[in-house]
């Protein structure tokens, strides 16, 4: 089982910044993968980013130039560095982690934090 804690939404203007982050309840090195998915308003979720273990990054098109994301391993927690942040990227972010027990795949999901962004 991994809990994953989600924090640093808000609302925020065309251009701005935020910073989420994703706090689990055990250690990320031992998670296979992490990251970033959102779901807007009326539409599906999408992937944002992810991160796996061996350190390897994904980003959707839409992302790429302005979001990073990173890790820290000693906290536990996986951030989501957003800049240039634009009205379509309003929406609930969740954060998201992929971890076997033996062959099994798991999947766990935060609870999700919204993102604003509007003038």
């Amino acid at each position: 089982q991994v809990q994953l804690v989600e924090s640093g939404g808000g609302l925020v203007q065309p251009g701005g910044s935020l910073r989420l982050s994703c706090t689990a309840s055990k250690s990320i090195f031992s998670i296979n993968a992490m990251g970033w998915y959102r779901r807007a308003p009326g539409k599906q979720r999408e992937l944002v980013a992810d991160l796996t273990s061996d350190t390897s990054i994904n980003y959707a098109d839409s992302a790429k130039g302005r979001f990073t994301v990173s890790r820290d391993s000693s906290k536990n927690t996986v951030y989501l560095q957003m800049h240039n942040l634009r009205p379509e990227d309003t929406a609930v972010y969740y954060c998201h982690a992929v971890d076997y027990v033996a062959t099994r795949r798991y999947d766990y999901w935060g609870q999700g934090t919204q993102v604003t962004v509007s003038s």
